[in-house]
């Protein structure tokens, strides 16, 4: 698939979402929901910053960085940072529609509006990440 391809497919899904969260702050006259862009655009962050120092990092005194199956502490640990976001987003329209301070339309439209978000970063990461081909001989 084109990359520009790929990249206007991405934004007008990452736009939906937003959509989404924005209509059920407006349509219900509540601004509350707001903060599950908020979280959702922090969740994969840990994640990221994650893999970026264990891939940089090499091994004392054998200068691999190769550390095999096994996550380290670090990653675990952002993996639960994350896992803890997303469970966030997910129950603090659930938590709001509870203590009435929206209604269940804009709960639900929340919801969904942060989970399209969420993905469509994963996705994003997913495509855009991957190694380019090392048998190719006129890769400059």
């Amino acid at each position: 698939m084109n990359p520009l391809n790929k990249i206007i497919f991405l934004s007008a899904f990452l736009a939906s979402g937003f959509l989404l969260i924005l209509l059920s702050c407006a349509l219900f006259n509540n601004y509350k929901p707001l903060w599950v862009i908020f979280i959702f655009l922090v969740a994969p962050l840990p994640n990221i910053l994650a893999n970026t120092i264990e891939s940089t990092r090499d091994d004392f005194l054998t200068f691999s960085n190769d550390h095999g199956s096994n996550p380290s502490q670090l990653q675990e640990l952002c993996k639960y940072i994350t896992g803890t976001l997303i469970v966030s987003g997910v129950s603090l329209p659930i938590v709001f529609y509870h203590c009435h301070l929206i209604e269940v339309g804009s709960m639900l439209m929340s919801i969904i509006g942060g989970l399209i978000v969420y993905v469509d970063i994963i996705i994003f990461i997913w495509f855009f990440s991957e190694e380019e081909e090392e048998n190719d001989d006129f890769n400059f």
